[in-house]
């Protein structure tokens, strides 16, 4: 029998532990805060990087190569009025699907049809006459298909490396992805194009402009928002271009007599190693964490696309990863033990990071399925630790990606009304990247008209768009 005493005595050991327990959660708590604390970037941080972003783009619009930033002209000189009117075609290479539309304008509205052909892998790592020879056999397709006998005006998105010569020309630098077809690098990308569609009897096109994904990002929220100045692209990558005034740039070759032209900044490079040396420290050096580091190392193009890796989806889950394998190491997550996937190079991915982040997974079963399917035994501590690191990286990507927009928007004086366009499934997709950028540009630019909006298709329809506004503008001249 246990007197009074006895259990007072067991029932106080039990407290006891129960305390210490809790305790040693605190301080493993607090072990994983100090671990997450260089993600954590305050005002004056943020403040800097959106200096040393204003900094580099001057640099950069002075003379080619003298920034990370390259900050390439588009030619692209105006955005819709709402007089265009008509029916132009746009034609979307960028990733393993080739994209053909015809979109018809009328008082700033648009209809449109498209084709999707996933492009097979043999077309693209045999000859560009392969390549350009297949685009052109989808484009007689669709326009038998939808019965297109005029000569349409066509936009040309092309995603991939290009130095820029004209609205309608420009040499590809190098293949990207998994393209490889063997005559195209060097090579002026639109006459390649023109050159298949030359070998054919049954289409005729016009290429009125060759154009970039985040350009066509601004163009296709321009067409409703007159006061749409800057494009960002928040997805697989990061980008940004937005409208500069020709006297802005003494690099600029083109016509004088042009006012202002839209300018593709390339912002992925920001904080490069300009030297080419990967180990060279960058104008981020004091905001990259020693994952940023153990990341950069590892990836194909070291030394480049620094902010990219620190903000966008092709990333952000890695970066998690590598976070989480540094706790096990610790003996701050799962027991100290790791499985093999979870050291597996991107085994977490971005997609992953935006579920357990979902405010509505309250029960963190997003969390449980996919650490399940990482072969890992976990505690609810692990859940929350998950969630937190999560968390920091999303945060730190968000805030970072803001401070580029507060830079851009300041330097063109538009922070009391401007309309930035974004397109990318981070932005649309994380819980939480949007409404943290908001807040950062608040804290940045008190009392900003600041309107972060999305755009879709703007490697489609906004490339119908640029078509447009050149054939246009020409028509003024």
């Amino acid at each position: 029998k246990f007197s009074s005493h006895t259990f007072n005595h067991v029932t106080n050991i039990d407290y006891q532990i129960k305390a210490r327990i809790k305790f040693q959660d605190l301080k493993k708590m607090s072990s994983v805060d100090e671990v997450l604390s260089p993600f954590s970037l305050n005002k004056d941080a943020v403040n800097r990087i959106k200096t040393l972003m204003q900094s580099e783009m001057v640099k950069g619009l002075e003379k080619d190569g003298g920034s990370t930033l390259k900050m390439l002209p588009t030619y692209v000189h105006g955005v819709p009025d709402g007089t265009e009117q008509g029916d132009f075609l746009a034609l979307d290479l960028g990733g393993t699907n080739f994209r053909v539309l015809k979109v018809t304008l009328k008082d700033r509205k648009y209809e449109q049809v498209e084709t999707k052909i996933v492009l097979p892998d043999e077309v693209i790592t045999d000859t560009q006459q392969r390549l350009f020879g297949f685009l052109a056999d989808v484009v007689a397709g669709f326009t038998k298909e939808h019965n297109i006998k005029a000569v349409l005006p066509l936009g040309f998105t092309f995603s991939f490396p290009v130095k820029q010569l004209s609205l309608t020309s420009g040499l590809l630098i190098t293949w990207t992805k998994k393209f490889t077809a063997k005559g195209a690098e060097g090579q002026d990308v639109v006459r390649l194009l023109k050159a298949a569609f030359d070998q054919r009897e049954d289409v005729k096109v016009d290429v009125v402009a060759l154009v970039n994904d985040t350009t066509g990002t601004m163009m296709a929220r321009a067409l409703t928002d007159v006061n749409c100045h800057v494009g960002v692209i928040l997805g697989t990558g990061t980008n940004a271009c937005y409208m500069e005034q020709i006297s802005a740039i003494p690099k600029w070759t083109g016509d004088k007599n042009e006012k202002q032209v839209i300018v593709n900044m390339e912002w992925g490079a920001f904080g490069d190693a300009e030297s080419g040396d990967p180990h060279e420290a960058g104008a981020l050096a004091e905001f990259r964490t020693d994952f940023d580091k153990q990341l950069d190392d590892s990836s194909p193009n070291a030394g480049k696309q620094r902010y990219e890796k620190m903000i966008s989806g092709m990333y952000l889950g890695e970066t998690v990863r590598l976070v989480l394998v540094k706790l096990v190491q610790l003996g701050l997550a799962f027991n100290g033990l790791a499985s093999e996937e979870l050291l597996t190079r991107n085994a977490f991915d971005t997609t992953l990071v935006s579920e357990v982040e979902d405010p509505s997974d309250t029960d963190h079963s997003n969390t449980k399925k996919w650490l399940s399917q990482l072969k890992l035994s976990f505690t609810p501590e692990d859940l929350d630790t998950v969630l937190k690191v999560c968390q920091a990286v999303s945060r730190r990507g968000a805030r970072l990606a803001a401070a580029g927009v507060a830079a851009v928007v300041e330097k063109i004086k538009k922070v009391d009304d401007c309309i930035v366009a974004v397109d990318g499934s981070v932005f649309q997709k994380h819980p939480t990247f949007r409404s943290i950028m908001s807040e950062t540009l608040n804290e940045l630019l008190p009392g900003n008209k600041i309107r972060l909006e999305r755009a879709e298709d703007g490697s489609g329809r906004g490339a119908a768009l640029v078509a447009a506004v050149a054939v246009r503008m020409k028509g003024q001249t």
